[in-house]
């Protein structure tokens, strides 16, 4: 498998049904400019459905990739090392900000279990059945993973994200279920970015104190050097410094690139795999929103770097999808105005064209007649 085939295969959202959209939005009764970055929403979904006007978001759903980093165990993150499962249960029993979130929304959440550290049975077997390894490996010494469980990972993603399209899901929040994440995320960033670990190193949506910091920048900072040697395939760099469930994020968001699929991206994690997939298909971004800030500085760079500007600023670090979650209604309102707003009234329109005629007749009537006499007074050869 080659990344890079990718970029063969995106396109970028229909450019002549964005202008049809922008005129159709000139029209409305309620003035351009006044709904702010709604239109410019809702024209980006005329664009990416390739419809006008654009059809309101009615099946979103929130997938969730699950996974563990065996960099945790450097006591690197604010939970314990192989407890992401803990996460992923909590979301299934709707004890989460996501799963509370999507619950009020009416917006159903799937996760995918492609790198989790526990015993299966911990799970219910729809979430565990995908898991490619258990945890991934400690990417400051060794490999997260196999050249061949990389590859596994991202066709798993791709296949997720194929049933999601198959099934008329029409928008995804994308996020994480992860302990260790931030890390490797934050190391691929660095790693694409040409920067230092200690200016992507953030505290993680559970929060660390200064001395974890400084062993997460440490644990980063050695990561990078794995990572430099292997820019060159994206599939090997996510071997080497990503995860399972990385992997599997970055594979989706490159199928749904190919599916016409919008995706709103979370925190770090989602932005990471968001940036591996731009350096194998430029195209691709053209095809993400950007839910929210997160407050990790290696989120930042790596949004920047894809030039996608957050829809949301509310200082919402929690991660798990929460900050796309909050971006949605956002979205669907975009969408709805986009298309039920009425357009001006054609016949107002005439009405007022017809006065101005009636007015230019009077006040001109005059000097249209003097110079229609003079033409008729001209010699024909002038």
């Amino acid at each position: 498998m080659n990344l890079d085939d990718f970029s063969d295969l995106i396109e970028r959202p229909d450019g002549g049904v964005r202008r049809d959209a922008e005129e159709r939005r000139e029209r409305f009764a309620v003035a351009p400019g006044a709904l702010g970055r709604l239109d410019e929403l809702g024209e980006w979904l005329s664009a990416a459905q390739q419809a006008v006007p654009v059809r309101p978001i009615g099946q979103p759903r929130v997938v969730l990739f699950a996974g563990d980093h065996g960099v945790a165990a450097l006591d690197v993150s604010g939970r314990a090392a192989g407890t992401a499962y803990e996460l992923v249960r909590a979301t299934l029993e709707g004890a989460t900000p996501a799963a509370v979130l999507a619950r009020r929304s009416g917006v159903p959440v799937r996760i995918v279990d492609a790198g989790l550290d526990c015993d299966p049975e911990l799970l219910p077997e729809q979430v565990v059945r995908t898991r490619v390894r258990r945890g991934s490996g400690r990417i400051d010494i060794e490999d997260a993973l196999t050249a061949e469980e990389a590859e596994q990972a991202v066709r798993l993603g791709m296949a997720i994200a194929d049933e999601e399209a198959d099934s008329g899901t029409d928008l995804v929040v994308l996020g994480d279920l992860s302990v260790g994440g931030t890390t490797a995320a934050a190391t691929l960033i660095a790693a694409l970015c040409g920067t230092d670990a200690s200016v992507v190193t953030g505290r993680g949506g559970a929060g660390i104190d200064d001395l974890a910091w400084m062993r997460k920048c440490a644990a980063i900072r050695d990561a990078l050097r794995r990572a430099r040697p292997v820019l060159g395939d994206q599939l090997e760099l996510l071997a080497t410094v990503g995860g399972a469930d990385l992997a599997a994020m970055t594979g989706f968001l490159l199928q749904c690139a190919v599916r016409r699929l919008p995706v709103v991206l979370d925190g770090v994690v989602s932005a990471a795999c968001a940036l591996v997939g731009q350096r194998a298909a430029f195209r691709a971004p053209d095809w993400w929103l950007a839910g929210h800030v997160s407050g990790e500085p290696a989120q930042a760079k790596a949004l920047d770097r894809m030039a996608l500007n957050p829809l949301l600023d509310h200082g919402v670090m929690v991660g798990e999808g929460s900050g796309a979650l909050l971006a949605l209604p956002f979205v669907q309102a975009a969408a709805a105005l986009a298309a039920e707003l009425p357009e001006r009234a054609p016949a107002a329109d005439e009405d007022e064209a017809g006065e101005k005629e009636e007015l230019g007749d009077g006040d001109d009537g005059e000097e249209a007649a003097a110079v229609e006499g003079a033409n008729e007074s001209e010699p024909a050869g002038n």
